[in-house]
């Protein structure tokens, strides 16, 4: 199991409506609303970090009011 972390970014005034447009998307178990140096933190889980990525590329990116993403990716250490 592969878990990717996204730092999101939104254009002012849109935060609760990406918050509920991403918490719908594929492979996303938790989202948060931040206050910050970023608007939303989101927590995804798929089989590969391969599907964690094409969910950014083509979903979450997608969303309208996103305006910059960073994806970092979990460590399994067992």
């Amino acid at each position: 199991m592969a878990i990717g972390y996204v730092l999101i970014n939104v254009q002012p005034g849109t935060e609760q409506k990406v918050y509920h447009d991403v918490k719908a998307l594929p492979h996303v178990t938790d989202a948060t609303v931040l206050f910050g140096d970023h608007d939303l933190i989101v927590k995804l889980e798929a089989n590969d970090l391969a599907t964690i990525a094409k969910a950014v590329v083509e979903h979450i990116r997608s969303v309208e009011g996103v305006v910059t993403t960073k994806t970092l990716a979990g460590a399994d250490l067992d």
